[in-house]
């Protein structure tokens, strides 16, 4: 993240109050500089990922840049969650308060971009614009599309063993958590996650990002949080679509940026979102996948930098 002088001391981890406990929150960059919240995917991961490889490099585009984790998630597991929205939305506006912040662009990666239009809705007054990162829209089309995609692959391998398995999944309850857990396995195992061919920046931000000590929270998945938000908000039957549209309605704007090498989103479900916030603000980034941020750092960059630099 960035070298620039920002608010209070260079490097400084913020712990936020929040019923006597601690919300792990860090800023980059110089306060005065337009202000970028990043909120990250899951439920149940971290901004490990985000905040080894890019945060401060953003900051160094001119911007100010916090990251944070949701509480009983990453750096923030330990706290007790409710593992609602209305508890999100409570953090995330003592986040705006204890960096000064009047208004911000909200980063949403994957789940984090369900959180992102959400939070904008609610409190439109807060947002510049909200940027979709690798973030589902209908979260049960990307089940679908997964599913779809993985037959494909097992049927070219005339994989019997599974082939069953995505017959047996596609006779659950899609709303249930083992319809969910099953269908996600099947993207890790098909590589939905990674770019087939990495370019040598995405390896040596990788590599980088292997030596961290926040490495292990790039990878740890807390299970508690995606049961907690299946159960209270059914988080898996989620489509932002109609969301999508009031923050347009209200004058937000919308992003997006994908990786054409992300499993979980079909070409079609990327034209939807095209049509929606238009074709000119969706970036579909060439061998990337899941973690745009990374395979393909230098575009993600600029893209934002050209979108929001400042006038």
């Amino acid at each position: 993240m960035k070298k620039n002088v920002f608010l209070f001391v260079f490097g400084l981890i913020c712990s936020i109050q929040l019923h006597a406990q601690n919300l792990y929150s860090k800023a980059y960059g110089d306060a005065q500089n337009p202000a970028m919240i990043f909120l990250h995917g899951g439920p149940g991961y971290s901004s490990a990922g985000f905040e080894i490889s890019t945060a401060q490099k953003l900051a160094d585009q001119g911007f100010f840049v916090i990251v944070y984790d949701r509480r009983g998630e990453g750096k923030s597991g330990e706290l007790k969650s409710k593992y609602v929205f209305s508890e999100i939305f409570e953090d995330l506006n003592a986040l705006y308060n204890q960096y000064k912040i009047t208004q911000a662009t909200l980063l949403g990666h994957s789940f984090g971009g369900v959180v992102a239009t959400l939070f904008a809705e609610k409190n439109p007054q807060k947002v510049n614009a909200v940027v979709l990162i690798d973030a589902p829209v209908d979260i049960q089309q990307t089940f679908k599309t997964i599913l779809n995609s993985s037959r494909k692959i097992y049927q070219a391998n005339n994989d019997k063993t599974n082939l069953a398995w995505l017959d047996k999944i596609e006779k659950m309850d899609p709303k249930f958590e083992e319809y969910a857990t099953y269908t996600f396995a099947h993207a890790m195992l098909n590589g939905f996650y990674t770019p087939k061919h990495m370019s040598n920046e995405a390896k040596k931000i990788y590599n980088e990002a292997a030596k961290s000590s926040d490495f292990k929270f790039m990878t740890e998945m807390n299970p508690e949080a995606p049961r907690g938000y299946l159960k209270s908000e059914k988080y898996t039957s989620l489509d932002i679509t109609k969301n999508l549209h009031t923050l347009l309605a209200n004058k937000i704007k919308v992003y997006g940026i994908y990786g054409q090498e992300d499993g979980l989103f079909s070409p079609e479900q990327i034209k939807a979102l095209q049509a929606i916030i238009g074709t000119e603000n969706v970036y579909y980034v060439p061998e990337a996948s899941h973690n745009v941020f990374m395979d393909q750092q230098t575009l993600f960059l600029n893209f934002l930098k050209n979108k929001f630099k400042k006038k």
